[in-house]
Parts: C-alpha cells; structure tokens; sequence
C-alpha cells in the first residue's frame, strides 16, 4: 500500500496542476484560435485594419489616462514630461484610429527594415562566434529575417496592406496548435492517473 502512495504522488500532474481535470477547454480553445487563424489567411488586409485599429484604441485609451495621470499630482516636477510622453501616445493612437490603412503602410515600412537590420546582426554575431558548433543555424536564420524583410520591403507600400494581418493569423494559428498540443499532453496524464487510480483501488 505504502509503495502505491509512492507512486501516486509521483504522478505527472504537478508540471500541470488541475489541466488534466479540463483538458478539453484548452483543446477547444485551440481549435477556436487554429479555426480563426485559418481564417485570417484569408482576409488579411481585413485582419491588418482590426490589428492597427485595435491597437490604436489601446494606445488612444492608454495616452489620455496618462494625461489624466500626469496633472492629478501637484508638486511633481515631471509633469510636463509626462504629459509629453501621453500626448505622444494620444496623437499616435489617434492617427492610428483615423487613417488604419496608412497606419499599417507606415508599420509595415519599419517592421521590414528592422527585420534586415537584426538579421544582418545575427549574421555578425554568427561570424564572431563562426568557431563555436551550430553557428550556421543561427546563420541561417539571421538570413531569412533578411530575406523575409526584403521581400516585404520589395512589396512596400502594398505589402503593408496585408503583412500585419498576415503575422496576426499566423500567431493565432501558432497559439491554436500549442494550446492543442497542451492539451492532448494533459488528456495522456489524466488517462494515467486513471489508470494508476483504478490499480490503487483494486
């Protein structure tokens, strides 16, 4: 019996807590965002809009309650500074709200050419440390940021349009799988337990 005990709070619930009780919301969950994200392949141009939109909100949001912050203290010397730095996320959320379209060409523009600019640095990285084993992964990947940033910067103004609803679809179908993965994970350590459960009892 004590060896039975041993072997139940050995189990491999812990990394997972109570999960293995609700795998199946998380797999749910994981379809939704796998579904949605199959979707937004789709509709691209409409996903960059809702993307730019909805962070505009959160910025325009987030600015005046910083401008709102900033005067509620009196005394504080920083605040006209901080003043400056909510007008600076009031004006940029509320371009962002009025114009979504130029927003996203303008995003896409810098998303491009950081993109070329950390991949030329891993690449110097790789170079630097070309004596140590599995550089050229790294390498590999550093040329395919440049790559992927050429060609939206060899598309540009037009790939602004859909690039970002692009990424979004993309993590959304990155996020469905994983929370799939988790879950299925959990299903496997809730049928042991059962199993575990059901020899104790016998």
């Amino acid at each position: 019996m004590i060896v039975n005990e041993s072997k139940t709070t050995t189990a491999p619930k812990l990394p997972f807590g109570d999960l293995p009780d609700n795998w199946g919301w998380l797999v749910g969950l994981g379809v939704v965002s796998t579904l949605l994200g199959v979707v937004g392949l789709g509709m691209t141009f409409g996903l960059t809009l809702a993307g730019i939109l909805f962070f505009g909100v959160l910025l325009l949001v987030g600015g005046l309650l910083q401008l709102f912050d900033a005067f509620k203290y009196s005394g504080w010397k920083s605040t006209f500074l901080q003043a400056a730095i909510a007008l600076v996320y009031v004006l940029a959320g509320f371009l962002m709200v009025v114009d979504p379209a130029g927003a996203a060409v303008a995003l896409t523009l810098f998303l491009g050419a950081a993109l070329i600019a950390a991949g030329v640095l891993r690449v110097v990285i790789c170079i630097q440390h070309r004596d140590q084993r599995g550089w050229v992964w790294m390498a590999a990947g550093g040329a395919a940021s440049i790559a992927l940033g050429g060609v939206i910067l060899a598309g540009w103004p037009v790939s602004g349009l859909w690039v970002i609803g692009l990424f979004i679809a993309i993590e959304l179908l990155i996020n469905g799988w994983t929370a799939i993965f988790l879950g299925l994970a959990a299903r496997r350590v809730k049928r042991a337990q059962d199993a575990e459960d059901a020899q104790i009892l016998a």
